[in-house]
């Protein structure tokens, strides 16, 4: 029997994996280390499933997992001045972090760690390129007297998303067995 599926179709196992790492992203979002003053948070992993969902399926299906994410944080405690900030605040960040797939046919093939590290990287840059210019046009206010707003957004973003960052990395090196050996092979 021939497989008339397309690489790019959805089939019910990646919907269900795709609505698990929505649902595990947005519980560990509940389990905020540290909140910013003017948004952003440190949680404990958020990112994760996300990640290892992009790995499993690509960028692609990452991407549109990690927007529709975005858009249930976004109605669930975001905070929206304007629609191209709630875009770029909330669906495009998380939906970049897709990226980390980017090279989820290298890491299924080499089975070596180094493509998840340059992958959620990428994604994470990505996320903090989206804040830094969603920062820059939306929320210059914020910027002390005399402080240039995008000197202060880079800085801002940067302070929590450099932890949520860091955390991100040592769960998954934590995870690294699980992820090479025992996650590819659902």
């Amino acid at each position: 029997m021939q497989n008339n599926q397309t690489k790019s179709s959805w089939t019910t196992k990646m919907l269900v994996e795709g609505a698990l790492a929505i649902a595990l992203s947005f519980v560990l979002a509940r389990f905020t280390l540290f909140r910013m003053p003017q948004g952003g948070e440190i949680t404990p992993g958020q990112m994760i499933p996300l990640i290892i969902f992009s790995l499993r399926y690509g960028a692609k299906k990452g991407f549109l997992i990690g927007a529709v994410y975005g858009i249930l944080d976004m109605i669930f405690g975001g905070y929206v001045i304007h629609p191209i900030q709630a875009i770029l605040d909330y669906p495009l960040p998380y939906g970049l972090i897709g990226l980390s797939g980017l090279f989820s046919d290298q890491f299924k093939t080499t089975r070596s760690f180094a493509p998840v590290l340059k992958g959620t990287f990428i994604a994470i840059i990505a996320r903090y390129v989206t804040h830094v210019l969603s920062g820059v046009v939306f929320f210059s206010s914020f910027a002390p007297e005399g402080q240039n707003a995008l000197v202060y957004s880079i800085i801002y973003n940067a302070s929590y998303l450099a932890v949520e960052y860091a955390i991100a990395l040592v769960i998954l090196f934590l995870l690294k067995n699980f992820i090479t050996k025992d996650l590819l092979n659902l």
